[in-house]
């Protein structure tokens, strides 16, 4: 059984089977200089590595002999039990690629989970139709529209603070667009069909535009200095600038009140959105908090 061989194996030698697993998922492929360039070993360290894992799982990797690296299998089963959140963060901020495994923290310290994790078999698709730069066709459930057929572009994850989206040119609506990934099934990762120029985060005008923010302490809530010490403000304001894909999501999660006369009451709006119209355009400006385009403050005041 893997398992029990596995536990034969020195924990430096697990840890790279362990990376090697994790490239072949979720990336679908992998090369000897990926393992000489993590782990700084030898060439020959890296084929012997290769080959016993290869061993342990035949139908988890194969070889491309015309590109010369190794792909994912076709009847991949995992050996590794890797959590969502290591997958999430190694392929997200580069870490946590080692064997998976229960350690004893170093201080006591508790932090909120995430109500719901993705699907990692769904995440695997997913990030490797990114890193292949094709289309995925998947099965996606919308409150809207329900069950729907769509094929999709992906290119990014984005992490809203509550759930995972994969951000993708969608050939149904024809346009870009955020989807959660719990609402995706049966994806098909469609290797080697082509993808047209339009398609691309580069024609994203909501991933490529750069918004500015200015947010400072909320005008009518009390001790405006302790909000300057606990989010890390120089001259009394703390400056962002962030994609406006993602803006929305997080004026939303640290509950920014973004609305042009600091309206909003509750303790949890420590800070404010000073110039509104930095988001003006952007399209999940919905989400912040507060927020009224100059469109509907217009209509509003017409009603009145």
């Amino acid at each position: 059984m893997p398992h029990q061989q596995l536990a034969d194996l020195t924990q430096p030698q697990r840890d790279r089977l362990a990376f090697v697993e994790l490239r072949l998922r979720f990336i679908g492929e992998m090369r000897r200089q990926d393992l000489v360039a993590r782990f700084g070993i030898q060439s020959a360290a890296a084929s012997r590595d290769l080959a016993l894992y290869k061993d342990l799982a035949p139908g988890n990797i194969d070889y491309d002999g015309k590109g010369k690296f190794y792909v994912l299998g076709s009847s991949f089963q995992q050996i590794f039990d890797f959590p969502p959140e290591r997958v999430l963060s190694w392929l997200t901020q580069g870490f946590g690629d080692g064997e998976p495994m229960h350690i004893k923290a170093w201080v006591a310290s508790e932090s909120p989970s995430r109500l719901t994790h993705p699907d990692l078999t769904i995440l695997a698709s997913v990030t490797r139709a990114i890193h292949y730069e094709c289309p995925l066709g998947i099965e996606y459930h919308s409150i809207s529209s329900g069950r729907t057929a769509r094929e999709i572009v992906p290119f990014a994850l984005i992490d809203n603070g509550l759930r995972w989206h994969v951000r993708a040119f969608d050939r149904k609506s024809q346009e870009f667009r955020d989807f959660v990934l719990t609402r995706i099934k049966r994806p098909v990762v469609r290797k080697g069909q082509p993808v047209e120029s339009h398609e691309m985060s580069g024609q994203d005008i909501q991933w490529t535009r750069i918004v500015e923010l200015e947010l400072v302490p909320h005008p009518d809530q009390p001790r405006p200095e302790i909000t300057e010490m606990d989010y890390g403000m120089q001259g009394g304001a703390l400056h962002m600038k962030l994609r406006a894909a993602t803006a929305g999501y997080i004026l939303r999660k640290w509950s920014v009140d973004c609305s042009p006369d600091h309206r909003l009451r509750g303790p949890e709006y420590r800070l404010w959105l000073k110039d509104h119209l930095a988001i003006y355009g952007v399209r999940n400006a919905v989400l912040a908090p507060g927020y009224r385009s100059p469109d509907q403050q217009r209509l509003e005041a017409e009603m009145d």
